[in-house]
């Protein structure tokens, strides 16, 4: 039994296929754009085409992320906290705290006992809170997005950028840079920088372990390793890129549960 999960993100949008709930079999991301329907089309078709099914395997089709509302072939919606949340238990059942750094927002949520959300925490008004900011931070000092994971690795110290306001800190990246300061070490700042912000969300959810840290910016093991420092626990986090598709992941696990209800209801009524 094949489900889907498809998380159509600010920035990228995901696709997981799912057997049984229980093994991912395929995934594939596209940059999401403003066409938000065939982003998650052809994402969704490229995670088809490498598991070697067609549409009709697919028995449910759940559509999760800021997006979700807009493909036309998906079968319901949940929010992006309930399948990140599904998500994280597949990886780590006893995640209690999650912290999400997507590209144009920034979450932390907190879970019961039974691995659903009790209360969250959004930071998306403010770009110095999200993952843009250090992906902006890259281009202006003439990095790519992919050279920022090595550029970190090669700090020395860390350079501290204390602006609130995405405005604000980049003046200040320009005015380190003006003063010499290296670029692995501003990038090192920028990225503490979003760190403290995500810390003070966490608290405002009660954090509490086991944490799992998720969300495209996480793939740059720097981030990862901040974040643990500060609060002084260890930190769960999925193994490599699957650090990205863990909503697209609860999406298709929440199908499988739904596929489940539907057939006892069925026979209920039979």
């Amino acid at each position: 039994m094949y489900t889907a999960g498809i998380d159509v993100g600010s920035t990228y949008t995901k696709a997981v296929i799912l057997a049984d709930g229980r093994k991912m079999i395929s995934r594939a991301m596209r940059s999401t754009g403003f066409k938000l329907d065939q982003a998650a089309r052809q994402a969704y078709e490229a995670a088809l085409a490498e598991a070697g099914l067609t549409d009709d395997d697919v028995a449910y089709k759940v559509a999760t992320g800021f997006g979700r509302h807009m493909p036309t072939f998906t079968d319901v919606a949940v929010t992006d906290l309930t399948a990140s949340a599904r998500g994280a238990a597949f990886f780590f059942p006893q995640t209690r705290t999650i912290l999400d750094i997507g590209g144009q927002t920034m979450k932390a949520s907190r879970l019961d006992d039974h691995g659903k959300v009790k209360s969250f925490r959004l930071n998306d008004k403010c770009a110095a809170g999200t993952g843009a900011f250090i992906e902006k931070t890259a281009r202006y000092m003439g990095y790519a997005t992919a050279e920022i994971g090595p550029l970190v690795a090669t700090s020395k110290e860390a350079v501290a950028i204390s602006g609130v306001c995405a405005v604000f800190a980049e003046s200040e990246v320009i005015n380190h840079l003006s003063l010499g300061s290296a670029p692995a070490d501003i990038m090192h700042g920028a990225i503490a920088s979003l760190v403290n912000r995500a810390v003070q969300l966490m608290r405002r959810v009660q954090m509490a372990p086991e944490f799992t840290l998720i969300g495209g910016i996480l793939r740059f093991e720097t981030m990862a390793g901040i974040v643990q420092a500060q609060l002084g626990e260890t930190v769960n986090l999925p193994p490599g890129e699957l650090v990205q598709f863990v909503p697209a992941l609860g999406a298709a696990i929440l199908g499988q549960k739904r596929l489940l209800k539907l057939a006892e209801d069925m026979a209920v009524t039979a």
